[in-house]
């Protein structure tokens, strides 16, 4: 019966743990577990403390790009053929390493301001508050400032989010790595889809306002107890709901079940961002016309639930917010039918889909 399954480049409904049988549900379990403990407990702190290190946090860095580097291996054992994911990979893992672990240890050791270099607001949603960015040196806060609100969306209009959110991100890349033996797990139904736009612009319009009260308590809250009280609970309930429950206990317990990118493709508001400036810019999937036989590899592998199938069936190139540009779906078409572009010839492609283009 073994030889009745799901052929093709890869069978993961045959492995329990990696189809939501026991053992994922197992997986899950202690994943959400260490999450909750580590976001709400204090058990960690004493283990940090016998390997020397400053606090539970860096112990979580630690363990964090373990898994990365594991993941990392499993990936390329399959899909290392490929010169765009091996480099891909290996910025993944060297970015997590040296911007978002070793850097921050070492910056207070020289006498430094910890910082971590590869997050922008709104990922980071304290990053442009007033408190942040005065108790940061003045490079810094600029640097903060500029990465956040022009070099961000400027790379995501010439590249596409994929410049973040698959190469620089330390969630999207914990995904690309420890997450994809369940990438095949990601929903495709238009019901998914429809919570997906739902869920995610009502993160972003969260943390904008949340931002915003705060750095107006800044201006007035001497003069506004009550109003500078709203503004502190405003962000503790943000980073309550969404910083921890949401982008730890959710955004990664629930790979098992629910594929990796659960947190990237619904509650992430650097994604939203991103994806709008992506619909504007020059990134897209160029399909091949009349070339796909329908198998199915492309939509089976796309970890954003998107059913890239339907797309080139149609024989429409196509540009989608959600897309992070990770290039599973081009690595296993048989045919090569699809293409990751950053071209202007885009514009006809989304002028036909009736999607608002730029005249460059």
């Amino acid at each position: 019966m073994d030889q009745q399954g799901q052929q093709g480049l890869d069978s993961p409904w045959r492995s329990a743990w990696r189809s939501r049988g026991g053992p994922a549900w197992l997986i899950a379990a202690l994943l959400i577990g260490f999450y909750v403990d580590l976001y709400w407990f204090d058990h960690l702190e004493p283990v940090a403390r016998a390997l020397g290190l400053r606090s539970k946090w860096f112990l979580y860095g630690a363990l964090y790009s373990l898994g990365m580097v594991g993941g990392a291996v499993f990936y390329l054992r399959r899909h290392g053929n490929s010169r765009y994911h091996r480099v891909r990979i290996a910025t993944n893992v060297g970015v997590q390493v040296l911007l978002a672990w070793t850097l921050p240890f070492v910056m207070p050791l020289l006498g430094g301001t910890e910082f971590y270099p590869s997050y922008f607001w709104p990922l980071k949603y304290d990053l442009l508050l007033p408190d942040t960015l005065w108790q940061l040196p003045l490079y810094l806060s600029i640097y903060g400032l500029v990465g956040s609100l022009l070099l961000s969306p400027l790379l995501a209009f010439f590249l596409g989010k994929r410049w973040y959110c698959s190469w620089i991100c330390g969630c999207g890349g914990l995904a690309n790595t420890f997450g994809d033996p369940w990438r095949h797990l990601t929903s495709k139904s238009t019901a998914s889809w429809r919570f997906e736009k739902a869920a995610i612009h009502t993160v972003l319009v969260a943390v904008v306002f949340m931002t915003a009260v705060v750095v107006l308590k800044g201006l007035v809250g001497h003069d506004h107890p009550t109003f500078a009280a709203f503004a502190d609970g405003t962000k503790q309930v943000y980073g309550f709901l969404v910083g921890s429950v949401l982008a730890g206990v959710v955004g990664t317990g629930l790979y098992p079940l629910l594929g990796p990118r659960t947190w990237c493709r619904n509650f992430c508001p650097m994604a939203a961002i991103l994806g709008l400036v992506q619909k504007l810019g020059r990134f897209h999937i160029r399909v091949k016309p009349d070339m796909c036989i329908s198998c199915g590899n492309c939509s089976a592998v796309c970890e954003m639930g998107i059913d890239v199938r339907a797309y080139a069936q149609s024989n429409q190139s196509f540009t989608r917010a959600a897309c992070v540009g990770c290039g599973m779906c081009a690595h296993v078409c048989p045919r090569g039918v699809l293409r990751l572009e950053n071209r202007v010839t885009v514009l006809g492609d989304k002028a036909r889909q009736g999607l608002v283009t730029l005249d460059l």
